[in-house]
């Protein structure tokens, strides 16, 4: 019997979960999830100097917004130094690795030579066939691998297919350093055993440390995990993901007004697909996902596609559930918690009335923030430029006319509205934009907002006429 599935995600705490690393915490998630297995998350904060206790908090939270929580809790690679050394040490019983008392400037000396006869900058082996009575006993050392000196070494990956390293290239790297700590190629292979890792699933800038972990697992006569290397994310422009492509943290996509289903989806259609699918469940994902929709050309990040995602998965929510995603994020954006102290009871069925209208015209939370302005401003209403053009002149003796009309109106809702609108044209020879334009801006103050039949019935009779009078 085959052992379960577990993958795994394993971040450096050196700021937030960008983009990129978002889409292989999906991956992995995915992957366990679609096989019965699990996925655990590491915290690789060997690198003491840079890791922080609030970028560990900042991962976890992106991870727990976009629902992808690991398996048990977080494992701090730091916490495992001891058993990494522990390793170290007997590979070195094992003679697969070796002493390196060479000092920084002899391994300078070694990379100009090297690169003076055009060969790779690599250690010379000095150090490698010394046995114990050549180690200094006052000097410090590193552990280094002895590397195979010829051959290849292939990794046979799901994704990339065969791809093969020689090992003259490879080099006797280092295992431990001399302050006693160890390298990410030791501890990543330590921490991949140790945790029953079966499927190593990540971006392919990792192919190289692939081939390097491979030759650290064959030494230790360990299985090596089956390796999956997923191409990187690029931007619209096929450059390396930047700043301004998308390359910000999740948190800031939940602070732009995306939804994490929505940004869950998109996220998982760089570099997988299933057919010509475009919007997936989470169950329909874990049903169809698998390295056979794995593509193996960098994907391309596209706002416009991200946006028009987000757009589909809000008008799918109940006008419920769009206020409350707009009200958890209001305490994240720059004047959310001004708007936040507006909504009240009394204004609450306004707004859940006017979702669905406004989700027609929004691609983000922060557009429905914005539609919903009118609602929750303190009248008598600030009136744009366009809109007070509409509630001067002429118009002043439009709406003068038309309030009498809609106090009137006994079925107040869409159709009767609409009713009493036309009968009121006709008779005073009029277009229907003519009236309702100067109505929409006395009940929204914007010259752009939902169709003035919607505002009416959003607002209801006494709301309404009340804004109208306003402007009279």
């Amino acid at each position: 019997m085959s052992n379960p599935v577990v993958t795994r995600f394993a971040p450096s705490p050196t700021g937030f979960l960008h983009i990129g690393g978002a889409r292989t915490a999906l991956f992995n998630w995915l992957f366990a999830r679609a096989n019965g297995g699990k996925m655990l998350l590491r915290i690789e904060d060997t690198d003491r100097a840079r890791s922080t206790d609030e970028a560990v908090e900042a991962i976890l939270d992106g991870l727990s917004w976009l629902g992808l929580d690991g398996d048990g809790d977080p494992i701090s690679q730091f916490s495992r130094v001891a058993r990494h050394r522990e390793v170290a040490e007997q590979m070195l019983a094992d003679d697969t690795a070796y002493r390196c008392y060479s000092t920084p400037e002899e391994l300078e000396a070694m990379r100009e030579n090297a690169r003076a006869e055009g060969r790779n900058p690599m250690y010379d082996g000095t150090w490698r066939d010394k046995s114990e009575a050549d180690w200094p006993s006052d000097m410090p050392f590193v552990i280094r691998l002895k590397s195979p000196l010829d051959g290849e070494t292939t990794i046979d990956d799901k994704v990339q297919g065969d791809v093969r390293f020689p090992n003259t290239d490879l080099d006797d790297f280092v295992l431990l350093r001399s302050d006693g700590t160890p390298t990410y190629m030791l501890a990543v292979v330590v921490d991949d055993h140790d945790m029953d890792v079966t499927h190593v699933i990540r971006g392919d800038d990792h192919l190289t440390n692939a081939a390097k972990q491979k030759l650290i697992f064959d030494a230790l006569n360990w299985e090596v995990p089956v390796m999956a290397h997923i191409p990187l994310i690029h931007g619209e422009d096929g450059a390396k993901l930047s700043k301004r492509h998308g390359a910000i943290g999740a948190e800031a996509y939940r602070t732009m007004g995306y939804l994490p289903e929505a940004l869950r989806n998109y996220l998982v259609r760089l570099g997988w697909s299933h057919g010509d699918e475009e919007i997936m469940s989470l169950d329909q994902m874990i049903e169809w996902f698998g390295f056979d929709g794995m593509n193996k050309a960098a994907a391309r990040f596209d706002f416009a596609k991200l946006e028009a995602i987000n757009a589909h998965y809000m008008r799918a929510l109940s006008p419920e559930a769009l206020l409350q995603n707009v009200i958890s994020i209001l305490p994240e954006i720059e004047g959310g918690l001004d708007i936040k102290a507006k909504i009240s009871e009394a204004n609450t069925p306004w707004l859940l009335a006017a979702m669905p209208a406004l989700s027609e015209r929004a691609k983000t939370l922060l557009d429905l923030i914005e539609g919903m302005s009118f609602i929750l401003a303190d009248r008598p209403l600030p009136m744009d430029e366009k809109a007070t053009t509409l509630t001067i002149g002429d118009n002043v003796e439009i709406l003068t006319k038309v309030a009498p009309v809609l106090r009137s109106i006994e079925q107040w809702d869409h159709d009767g509205i609409a009713a009493a609108l036309k009968q009121f044209c006709e008779e005073n020879d009029l277009k229907l934009g003519k009236v309702a334009q100067p109505i929409r801006a006395a009940l929204t103050g914007k010259a752009t907002s939902p169709g003035a039949f919607d505002v009416l019935q959003i607002f209801g009779k006494e709301e309404a006429l009340s804004r109208i009078h306003d402007r009279i």
